[in-house]
């Protein structure tokens, strides 16, 4: 028997009578994935493994401590043998077929008149693998097709309707391959998308067309001086969408709580009843200094840092090179930004980074001291988006000039 004549199927085995004769490993392992699918399990085995006399303990299945006989079969749906003995498994499987019960005959595949495949779930998706009757086989190609789905590289969108929901999913700073793989597995459920101007576009290009089954995309994407729509209506989007039976993906740049404005929508979908799941991102403000080799803490120069857009004052946040001030959206007010610093004593001297497009083959590093910064971003012609870092961490850069690695203020221990 190859397989090929096999008829897959799903069997539906809640509440129904099924009988495992033998109690040890493999019934083990058969007995908890029965019990998953709700059947009422007998065991019938004189002696039994730890995994089913616990189970027979807790109450869960019914365990006859004697050796098999045929009328256990009475009234049976479906029967497993795992005994290890060859002799008595063909017994189970011969009176089974004599029934017409399905019978799988652990000691030989190939006379068992089912085959059980490997199998695992994904939400609410099932992935059963047969594969000649070779089982490690079958459960290697199992896990990968489990892997790719859990990272969104399969397909999961429904295609009959159900109950509409919205997903808040951080992107990360860019990069594609920065998308958590709960992020990356929702886009592929995803019937719509609600895109923004800054999240990882690569993989908008990597869904399939609409027209091929892939999801409808929605740009609401925000730029300075041109937003192409409001904060309302795309909370009005997300709510029309979920309630017109859509799984509805915001797919925003970094993080969603992080100055992203992820918690309005979530209380807007919340307001109006709409399920709303929220996936963390990787926030760009840690991700894109990072990109240009910066921690934005590091023994020796820095133990905190405080991360603010560039329309908010910069009076409350500790004014010290050792502590690490993370400007977001910062281009535009950037010298107004650094007058306050200097204003509030933080000395010229302190290192600046302008990272831009990070984690982008457009990545663009700025680096300077808080009294050269603004101009040299006027003169480079520095743009949004673009993350700013100040304090003495940024010396830590490979982008850094050599007098600034020289000139750190602590001393490097092996």
């Amino acid at each position: 028997m190859s397989g090929r004549d096999l008829f897959p199927t799903s069997l539906r085995l809640l509440g129904k009578p099924v009988l495992v004769v033998g109690a040890g490993r493999v019934a083990g392992r058969r007995v908890r994935a029965l019990l998953d699918a709700g059947a009422v399990v007998t065991v019938v085995a004189p002696e039994a493994g730890d995994d089913v006399a616990r189970l027979a303990d807790a109450g869960l299945l019914t365990w006859v401590r004697r050796d098999y006989t045929t009328s256990d079969l009475d009234g049976a749906w479906f029967a497993q043998t795992a005994t290890g003995v060859a002799e008595v498994d063909a017994r189970v499987a011969a009176d089974a077929e004599a029934r017409r019960v399905w019978c799988v005959n652990a000691s030989d595949h190939e006379t068992s008149t089912a085959w059980t495949p490997a199998s695992a779930r994904v939400d609410d998706v099932t992935v059963a693998v047969n594969a000649g009757g070779d089982p490690l086989r079958a459960k290697a190609l199992k896990d990968a097709i489990v892997l790719a789905l859990q990272t969104g590289r399969l397909p999961l969108r429904r295609h009959r309707s159900g109950a509409g929901r919205v997903a808040l999913v951080g992107g990360g700073p860019g990069d594609s391959g920065l998308i958590t793989v709960r992020g990356r597995q929702l886009l592929a459920e995803a019937d719509v998308v609600v895109a923004d101007r800054l999240g990882p576009r690569g993989l908008l290009s990597e869904l399939p067309d609409s027209a091929e089954g892939g999801p409808r995309v929605i740009e609401v994407g925000k730029a300075p001086g041109a937003h192409s729509a409001t904060q309302d209506e795309i909370n009005r989007i997300l709510v029309d969408e979920a309630r017109a039976g859509n799984v509805v993906v915001r797919l925003k740049g970094g993080d969603p709580y992080v100055l992203g404005r992820g918690g309005e929508e979530a209380e807007f979908c919340r307001a109006h009843r709409v399920d709303v799941e929220v996936v963390p991102g990787v926030t760009s403000a840690i991700s894109v200094p990072a990109a240009a080799g910066i921690p934005v803490t590091h023994r020796g120069l820095a133990t905190g840092f405080s991360v603010v857009t560039g329309h908010e004052e910069l009076t409350e946040i500790p004014a010290r090179p050792d502590h690490t001030v993370i400007l977001l959206m910062g281009v535009r007010r950037l010298a107004h930004s650094v007058k306050q610093l200097r204003h509030r004593g933080l000395p010229a001297s302190t290192p600046v980074a302008i990272v831009e497009s990070g984690w982008t083959p457009q990545q663009r590093v700025t680096i300077g001291t808080l009294g050269t910064i603004a101009e040299q971003a006027a003169a480079v012609g520095v743009a949004n988006p673009a993350v700013i870092v100040i304090g003495d961490v940024v010396r830590v850069s490979p982008y850094a000039p050599a007098h600034f690695r020289t000139h750190q203020p602590f001393h490097a221990h092996p």
